[in-house]
């Protein structure tokens, strides 16, 4: 394979890691309503009568995957009360999860990243392979030394 490879790691629920991925990548309406959610900004909330506007999709289609995008932890929704000419209305609001944040960064090319964001998810993803490891490593009995020892000799200073 030519070019420079990139480790995309994503931790995926355990019982439910295939239904993740189908629901993610088994159709290109969750995968545009991520690439909607990062040309928004990751953490910023997204409505479905804007996804319906921007995608083209049926709000039946819409609704159908932001409920399993939910039910599958990628999204997270809340209800959001607006006034409207007097008149009291509740939309529903989505925001990506850590786990919806992931997704949505395996779809952005490393270049329209800034250097501080890059900094920021090597930073998470050391965090969270870190936790993993320490979770697995209680499991099988290996002692927190064995780790630090790894991890002094691969950073230095050993």
């Amino acid at each position: 394979m030519k070019g420079r490879l990139y480790p995309y790691v994503i931790f995926l629920p355990r019982g439910s890691k295939y239904e993740v991925l189908r629901a993610v990548f088994g159709s290109s309406v969750p995968v545009d309503i991520l690439r909607f959610a990062l040309k928004r900004g990751v953490s910023e909330k997204i409505y479905q009568r804007d996804l319906i506007e921007s995608l083209g999709y049926s709000n039946k289609t819409i609704i159908e995957y932001l409920k399993t995008l939910v039910e599958l932890g990628v999204l997270s929704e809340c209800m959001e009360k607006t006034e409207v000419s007097k008149r009291t209305t509740w939309l529903k609001a989505y925001t990506l999860t850590d786990l919806g944040k992931w997704f949505a960064l395996l779809l952005i090319e490393e270049e329209n990243l800034s250097r501080e964001d890059k900094i920021k998810i090597a930073c998470n993803i050391f965090r969270s392979y870190l936790k993993w490891i320490k979770d697995l490593a209680e499991k099988l009995g290996i002692e927190r030394e064995e780790l630090a020892k790894i991890f002094k000799e691969e950073v230095g200073g050993a």
